[in-house]
């Protein structure tokens, strides 16, 4: 389950390492104000004795948003997305929304406007394209790679694979990457991550498919990357 939030800004712009630093604590926090349990097991531990956490976030993202080289505009007409595979990590959040009257990001204050639960869409098992509108965070070894780099189908498949296991339902097959946005670097509490949005292709469980749209592809989602439009 996923749910758009409708938000304004109270700043002009956010600070760089404001797009993406602050996420992890943003879906903590809201977490934390309704079940505190589950959100320090889920920080702390994962989901069911995996440690990756089924959860999946946007940075804030502004239509109409003045354009200036370099700075990251704000607008009245901002959005964010949360979502959770997980039924009750989901509702959690939807709960800690309503709650809400705005959201603390970074330095800046997002006034709450209206929210709406998106009821997903219809899908069937078989082959589906996916395209994030978030860059998509995939590492070999240690290292950052990139669509078109050796390793990375493996790598994101590895990922997907990872993610079916959690879920308990079959891993996809016959990954491709059908295009792919300019490489993108952000600082998230003082270290890079360096991603790119893409588009790919896959068979896969209708479930399946339909659990990523609440949760991402490849790392880091709880920092709000990976997320599928």
């Amino acid at each position: 389950m996923r749910v758009r939030v409708d938000v304004d800004a109270d700043v002009p712009s956010l600070p760089w390492e404001d797009v993406h630093g602050p996420a992890r604590a943003v879906v903590y926090g809201l977490l934390g104000s309704q079940d505190a349990e589950l959100a320090r097991s889920l920080h702390d531990g994962g989901w069911k004795g995996q440690p990756l956490k089924p959860l999946g976030l946007t940075s804030p993202q502004f239509k109409g948003a003045p354009r200036r080289n370099g700075v990251y505009t704000t607008s009245r007409q901002g959005s964010l997305w949360f979502g959770s595979p997980v039924p009750k990590i989901a509702g959690t959040l939807i709960a800690a929304l309503a709650s809400s009257s705005e959201i603390v990001w970074g330095s800046a204050r997002l006034g709450i406007r209206g929210f709406a639960v998106d009821a997903g869409m219809p899908v069937t098992d078989g082959p589906v394209e996916l395209e994030t509108a978030t860059p998509v965070i995939v590492k070999h070894e240690s290292r950052y790679v990139l669509p078109g780099d050796a390793h990375y189908v493996e790598r994101l498949q590895h990922n997907l694979t990872h993610k079916a296991d959690v879920l308990g339902l079959p891993a996809p097959t016959g990954l491709q990457v059908l295009d792919a946005g300019p490489r993108r670097r952000f600082t998230v509490r003082g270290a890079p991550r360096i991603g790119a949005q893409v588009r790919v292709a896959m068979d896969a469980d209708a479930r399946f498919v339909d659990g990523l749209r609440s949760w991402g592809l490849g790392l880091d989602t709880v920092q709000g990357f990976g997320w599928v439009r």
